[in-house]
């Protein structure tokens, strides 16, 4: 406590928002007055190799130690129809092959059926995949942190075939 009787995280919640000067996509704002409430919000963008799984644990878990909260929620959101987010076994990397398979099964390239083929044979089975699976995750924060099991790992899911750069909004909330 201060010496006017405030928590240092009450003072936090009373300052205004402020945007990240450097553009980098990162904005920090204060819930209302008295509330204890903060958030900060960070944009991340990747360039996959085309169909399959990409780790982003690590950047997701730099981008919420670096926004000052210690306890909360943060939420992943993927800006796309053509991929998915997936919380996943990080040790094996069968079991992702596994999963491409069976989303192969689900939703095959250039099915006959489909009518929707703009941007070629594996255009409505990746918006399929991405259906089937998620865009957005939400993790709890603890010890500024993203509190995930031994076993777990966030990945980026292309459904694409060739490369493409994907956004990755980050909101933490605590």
């Amino acid at each position: 406590m201060d010496r006017d009787g405030h928590h240092a995280l009450e003072r936090a919640a009373r300052a205004p928002a402020v945007d990240d000067a450097d553009g980098g996509g990162e904005r920090r704002a204060a819930a209302g007055e008295g509330s204890l409430a903060l958030a900060a919000q960070k944009t991340l963008t990747f360039r996959t190799r085309g169909r399959g799984t990409q780790e982003v644990t690590a950047e997701l878990q730099r981008a919420v130690a670096a926004c000052g909260i210690r306890t909360g929620v943060a939420t992943v959101f993927l800006q796309h129809t053509s991929a998915s987010l997936v919380l996943c076994e990080n040790a094996a990397p069968a079991v992702r092959q596994d999963l491409e398979t069976i989303i192969s099964r689900l939703a095959p390239d250039g099915d006959p059926a489909y009518v929707h083929d703009d941007e070629g044979p594996d255009d409505m089975a990746a918006h399929a995949r991405s259906v089937l699976t998620t865009n957005s995750l939400q993790i709890p924060v603890a010890d500024g942190r993203l509190a995930l099991g031994t076993w777990q790992g966030i990945y980026l899911w292309e459904h694409r075939r060739a490369p493409h750069t994907r956004s990755l909004v980050v909101t933490v909330i605590g």
